[in-house]
């Protein structure tokens, strides 16, 4: 599949999700020299490009009714996803990993399925990104003793 990444999807997912869909083709909005067009151009021409998938970070297109006449006339796969500008640095980071760990599946999905999909990544939880243990206070069961 082609996969375009629009222009408000920071740069530095290119490569990661390049590495995880090695099979596939990622390009951002930015090597096109499409930077500063309107989304409803940008729409029409990813998909006479050849585009199969944009990945956005602008959640309002669906509630506009020309942005959503464009996602629906141009067949793209729709995939957006959340970021929490609240959080700063972290919630960037916490979207990318949302980004790159859910477009292997959904890549798959989208491969078999039949007409496009509209698609809303949930982003990581930043209360429990991971658990943290002490193991002189709660060893393993074969941890060394």
């Amino acid at each position: 599949m082609r996969v375009l990444l629009d222009e408000d999807v920071p740069v530095q997912v290119l490569e990661p999700l390049k590495r995880v869909l090695k099979s596939h083709h990622v390009q951002h909005l930015n090597e096109l020299r499409w930077k500063n067009k309107k989304d409803l151009f940008v729409l029409r021409d990813a998909s006479s490009g050849g585009f199969q998938v944009i990945v956005t970070n602008d959640a309002a297109r669906l509630d506009d009714v020309y942005e959503t006449e464009a996602i629906k006339k141009s067949g793209l796969h729709h995939v957006r996803y959340g970021q929490r500008p609240d959080l700063g640095l972290h919630g960037l980071a916490l979207a990318l990993g949302a980004i790159v760990s859910a477009m292997p599946p959904l890549i798959a999905e989208l491969e078999a399925a039949t007409g496009h999909r509209l698609v809303r990544i949930h982003a990581l939880d930043p209360k429990r990104r991971y658990d943290l243990t002490d193991p002189r206070k709660s060893p393993p069961k074969y941890w060394p003793r």
